[in-house]
């Protein structure tokens, strides 16, 4: 298939090439010959979005409105979760569908996500989200981290059942603040890992504890992360702490090979981005949770996000501003365990069509997508999902 006449990255038209679901050819517009033509009509043309941090196990997206409850603390919060989600059938195969079509719409042909794991709802988040993905006949990648959201050793048989969710399908194991919610961090790490290295996954950690003690965390992570694979998700602390603290964890953070996946939240400190930048630090964008118990907000789309990181972090110039779409997109290769996500010969064909001049035009402006291709077929064009 041709799709011709488009712009990457608002560059000159270009004719993108595509055989069984990979780009194999790039070449100026009107060059690449072949029956089956999809015509791009001048758009700007940019790589399917990668969410690298999402909960779509917990999404009640296009079903009836829930009203927010609970109180307004992490730990509130889960327990709210706990009381009230099997009253909303969460998780649900159905809901999964409807929040990963919300993605497609939006152009997100890749995500990585949290899944709960824990005593009450055993390992069935994950066979939901798989079962999901499968209706959807691969038109996104779903990479799973089995995640433990009420605590590891606090609940004793959590750490048995993150070790049967790597056979059940996920890639990575989760932790989450192993100071603030188990009060025993270097007992969480050291279960987390040993189940890391022995199975051969990732791991990829919650940790929302601020500050100092924040900081402290980063660092027992680093010392444990040298030949395993390891996001921390939020990392607020790195953003907190100040000079040649910040400097050193920076440091020590690159050395260790860790990525960090962020949502941009309003009211939070600012990554130090250029720091992370120049030391080849990873960054992954992600919505987090959308529509959810823990929040009405979100609806999936990851160009919005990309905008609030802009905003967040103060970005202006047209280069600071394609460096956050670039976070949204072709950085976000290694979330979805790919090595190569753009619009270049030899990656799969995820790619988005809008209606922009230019990069950060779509940026802040976030227009519509008009059309959105995984693996080299149409799934959503002009806002209608079709798969």
């Amino acid at each position: 298939m041709i799709l011709s006449d488009v712009r990457p990255w608002g560059g000159a038209g270009m004719d993108v090439v595509i055989a069984d679901g990979v780009i194999t050819e790039v070449v100026p517009a009107g060059i690449a010959g072949g029956d089956e033509r999809l015509d791009g009509g001048g758009l700007l043309a940019l790589p399917g979005f990668v969410n690298a941090h999402a909960h779509v196990d917990k999404s009640w997206w296009n079903q009836p409105w829930v009203s927010f409850g609970g109180e307004r603390t992490t730990q509130g919060r889960i327990a709210h979760e706990r009381a009230e989600r099997d009253k909303y059938g969460i998780p649900s195969v159905d809901g999964v569908v409807a929040v990963l079509r919300e993605f497609l719409r939006h152009g997100t042909t890749a995500t990585r996500t949290h899944v709960d794991v824990d005593l009450g709802i055993g390992l069935r988040g994950i066979e939901s989200v798989r079962e999901a993905a499968a209706v959807l006949d691969g038109a996104i990648d779903v990479e799973i981290v089995a995640f433990p959201q009420d605590g590891v050793l606090r609940r004793p048989g959590v750490l048995d059942l993150l070790d049967q969710a790597v056979a059940a399908g996920a890639s990575h194991i989760g932790g989450i603040d192993p100071a603030g919610i188990d009060r025993d961090p270097v007992g969480q790490l050291d279960g987390l890992f040993e189940i890391a290295r022995r199975r051969g996954v990732g791991v990829d950690i919650h940790l929302h504890d601020h500050g100092e003690l924040g900081a402290f965390q980063y660092e027992l992570i680093a010392e444990r992360a040298q030949d395993t694979k390891v996001t921390v998700s939020h990392g607020f602390a790195l953003g907190e702490v100040t000079g040649e603290r910040q400097e050193a964890l920076l440091d020590q953070v690159a050395t260790a090979g860790i990525s960090l996946a962020t949502v941009a939240p309003v009211g939070s400190a600012p990554l130090p981005w250029r720091g992370m930048r120049d030391r080849g630090i990873a960054t992954g964008l992600g919505t987090d949770g959308i529509r959810d118990l823990w929040s009405p907000f979100g609806d999936g789309d990851l160009l919005r996000i990309a905008l609030g990181y802009a905003r967040l972090h103060g970005l202006r110039t047209d280069e600071e501003l394609t460096y956050a779409v670039r976070l949204a997109t072709t950085d976000g290769a290694s979330y979805v365990d790919r090595q190569r996500h753009d619009i270049t010969p030899g990656a799969r064909a995820d790619i988005v069509l809008i209606d922009a001049e230019n990069v950060p035009d779509a940026l802040v402006r976030v227009p519509s997508r008009k059309l959105v291709l995984a693996g080299g077929r149409v799934v959503a064009r002009d806002g209608e999902v079709l798969v």
